[in-house]
């Protein structure tokens, strides 16, 4: 069984530009509930189908499968929930690790926050400086609930 294990922080500054590149990436729901969330994503010429299940601690089933990026487009444009996220993806390497920071744009826009996946959860990692607190617990930062609370709705107070 595939596992995803994964922390997320806000990210408080954009030093982490100056040691990568950005690529757009545009994601749809097919299918979010709590149990299994189905996503189609679209990275250039490369398409994903992806199913991540109900998670335990920050720790949780996922399957990814690539698929033809005419079908995704497709998907995207007739069958996925609106809106589409869209945000581009940073891969900035610190002391043995990938962080992935996503700067959303559209109905996100606004919105910056960083990713590590890990092998397990209590394995050890120096976080970067450009990030700030861990939100890896709301639920408002989860991708697949953008989509029907978008950042832009969000009361900056709280």
């Amino acid at each position: 069984m595939a596992k995803e294990v994964e922390r997320k922080y806000i990210v408080k500054d954009e030093s982490f530009k100056k040691i990568s590149q950005s690529v757009l990436y545009k994601q749809g729901y097919l299918s979010v509930n709590a149990d299994a969330v189905v996503r189609i994503r679209v990275i250039g010429r490369r398409a994903y189908i992806t199913i991540k299940g109900r998670g335990t601690g920050i720790t949780r089933t996922e399957y990814e499968y690539e698929i033809p990026d005419s079908d995704a487009n497709e998907m995207l444009d007739t069958l996925c929930q609106k809106p589409i996220i869209q945000k581009y993806r940073y891969k900035v390497p610190h002391e043995g690790f990938i962080w992935e920071v996503d700067e959303f744009i559209g109905e996100n826009e606004g919105l910056v926050v960083a990713e590590i996946e890990l092998e397990d959860e209590k394995q050890v990692f120096t976080e970067p400086d450009f990030v700030g607190a861990e939100v890896t617990h709301d639920a408002r930062y989860y991708n697949s609930n953008l989509v029907n609370n978008p950042y832009k709705n969000w009361n900056k107070n709280t």
